[in-house]
């Protein structure tokens, strides 16, 4: 196990090589970059990235924004060499991942913070939100999985089934916005703050009432994520149960005069679970990647996800490449993770017996 886990961590050097070269490769492409959002606020525009139709982006060299006609050519140089696009598109990604093996990923073009300082600002609220979702949904999920297993066909796998296929049909970030409407001061009820993880002045109050205002502020965006993720994982659960229990083996064990949860919980179990505890590292990752990026929006957290948006926006390259190399590091570690998890679950499994 461990050469194989030696094996994994050398893969996943190249893995993030490839990642970051394609996407750099791809926003060569794209038009409007940090240059063209500085001339058209000298221009009085504004934010320019929705008016960039069929405009060269700078970060290829070679074209330039209609909307630098006019400018002193002078002026469009000294930009183009803060923003360091004076170089060629080798030697800043050369330089880029240079800095990458340093963990030194820059300074954000607009916000004259180092990109490495923003992550770490808003890494905390990501993972405290992906993380007590994920836990709601695996202990919703499971217990709601094993009973419809075990009452297969029943009016209450029925009627819960009608729940699960809500969940499927809701995104997030439209579960979110009703919850605003509804609970947050929309147009009915206001019990729960519509912004942030804190209220104002909660600096100054006691621990007690800190962590009391954090529990406040974290229900809605809860909800918003486990009611659009618990249905899949309702379903997998369900499925495993069902196959195992209609198994040879539990059979066997029901003839031998086995109670009924002496066979669930001593015998199917573990073998049922299999995938869904090993399964916790990816869960956590796709909630924290996908999920919550629109409910981050709605509700106005200052998490990697309106960060990575933000910086999407602005064309700030520093902080995409920067949250999208944390991520991609981040997701390929848990991979790693969620193996060992297998073997631990389930020592029989041998990665190094694989061929």
């Amino acid at each position: 196990m461990a050469a194989y886990l030696f094996r994994r961590l050398l893969l996943v050097i190249p893995t993030l090589f490839g990642i970051i070269a394609i996407n750099f490769a791809v926003i060569q492409f794209a038009p409007g970059g940090p240059v063209d959002q500085m001339i058209a606020e000298m221009r009085g525009h504004g934010d320019m990235s929705s008016r960039l139709t069929g405009a060269s982006s700078d970060l290829g060299g070679a074209g330039t924004y209609r909307g630098s006609r006019g400018l002193d050519p002078h002026m469009i140089a000294d930009l183009k060499k803060m923003f360091g696009f004076d170089k060629p598109p080798l030697t800043r990604f050369v330089e880029m991942v240079g800095g990458y093996l340093r963990f030194d990923f820059g300074r954000s073009f607009f916000r004259d913070q180092s990109v490495l300082h923003l992550v770490a600002q808003r890494l905390a609220v990501s993972v405290s939100l992906g993380l007590w979702s994920t836990l709601l949904i695996y202990m919703i999920s499971i217990p709601l999985g094993i009973a419809k297993a075990v009452r297969d066909g029943s009016r209450f796998d029925l009627a819960s089934s009608a729940v699960v296929l809500v969940g499927y049909a809701i995104p997030s970030f439209l579960f979110a916005i009703l919850l605003v409407v509804l609970f947050a001061g929309g147009s009915f009820l206001h019990w729960f703050p519509l912004r942030g993880l804190t209220s104002e002045g909660a600096s100054s109050w006691s621990w007690g009432a800190r962590v009391a205002d954090y529990a406040w502020h974290m229900v809605l965006p809860t909800i918003a994520v486990v009611a659009s993720g618990f249905a899949s994982l309702t379903m997998l659960t369900k499925n495993c149960f069902l196959e195992e229990i209609r198994k040879q083996y539990t059979v066997t064990a029901r003839a031998k005069g086995a109670s009924e949860p002496r066979v669930l919980y001593g015998h199917v179990f573990r073998n049922a679970m299999l995938l869904i505890v090993a399964g916790f590292p990816q869960a956590f990752i796709g909630i924290l990647f996908t999920s919550q990026l629109l409910v981050e929006i709605v509700f106005s957290l200052d998490g990697l996800g309106l960060l990575g948006f933000q910086a999407a926006i602005q064309r700030d390259y520093p902080v995409m490449f920067g949250t999208l190399y944390i991520f991609t590091l981040l997701g390929l570690l848990l991979q790693i993770v969620g193996d060992t998890l297998y073997t631990l679950v389930d020592p029989r499994i041998d990665f190094e017996a694989r061929r």
